[in-house]
């Protein structure tokens, strides 16, 4: 868990990677809100790339007492929030020593691999938890037991804050003002359910 020292904002950076519709956007949204609301100056770098066909979705979130850059240095990130096993493998270099990964347990084939031409990598988490701390989230069952697959970016978002200097209240308003109203539900039970783990 990130802690705060003294009276300073400990200074935090997380790297939030996946695919194009899995809710990376509203997820980092979402984070900056609540940081926002504990005091934190912010600064955000969105990557989108192929986003809209199924490619990677970056974006770096850095939180802190004052902050000047959005990027984050290679192996710099104290966390990694992977929404997708694969994604979490390409970006891994850019965590720190003694950093976290916490990461989907969902796979999803790129077009390479839908096509015949690459080979999706074998025991990805087996190879993520020997070099590093490692948080497996089965975000995708969770976010199905509360009503709606759509709602995994919620439940990791839940599993972040737990290890976040943020209050649960700030969490949940942030939510609240992030999230449209027919999802609000659903969406903070999948936040709940990802945070008490």
């Amino acid at each position: 868990m990130v802690e705060a020292t003294g009276a300073a904002l400990a200074p935090v950076d997380i790297l939030m990677v996946g695919v194009g519709g899995q809710g990376i956007i509203l997820a980092s949204r979402i984070l900056a809100h609540a940081a926002r609301a504990a005091g934190y100056d912010i600064k955000v770098s969105e990557i989108h790339g192929m986003a809209q066909r199924g490619g990677s979705v970056v974006t770096q979130v850095r939180l802190g007492e004052r902050v000047y850059s959005p990027l984050i240095p290679e192996g710099q990130a104290d966390i990694i929030l992977a929404f997708e096993q694969l994604e979490a493998l390409r970006w891994l270099e850019y965590l720190k020593g003694g950093g976290t990964i916490i990461v989907s347990s969902q796979i999803i084939l790129p077009v390479p691999v839908l096509a015949g031409s690459a080979r999706y990598p074998e025991n990805i988490i087996t190879h993520l938890s020997r070099r590093v701390h490692t948080l497996v989230v089965d975000a995708l069952g969770k976010a199905l037991e509360c009503g709606n697959a759509r709602a995994a970016n919620a439940v990791l978002l839940g599993a972040l804050a737990r290890q976040m200097p943020i209050p649960l209240s700030s969490w949940l308003n942030a939510i609240e003002a992030c999230v449209p109203a027919r999802y609000l539900e659903v969406n903070r039970a999948a936040f709940q359910s990802g945070y008490a783990l």
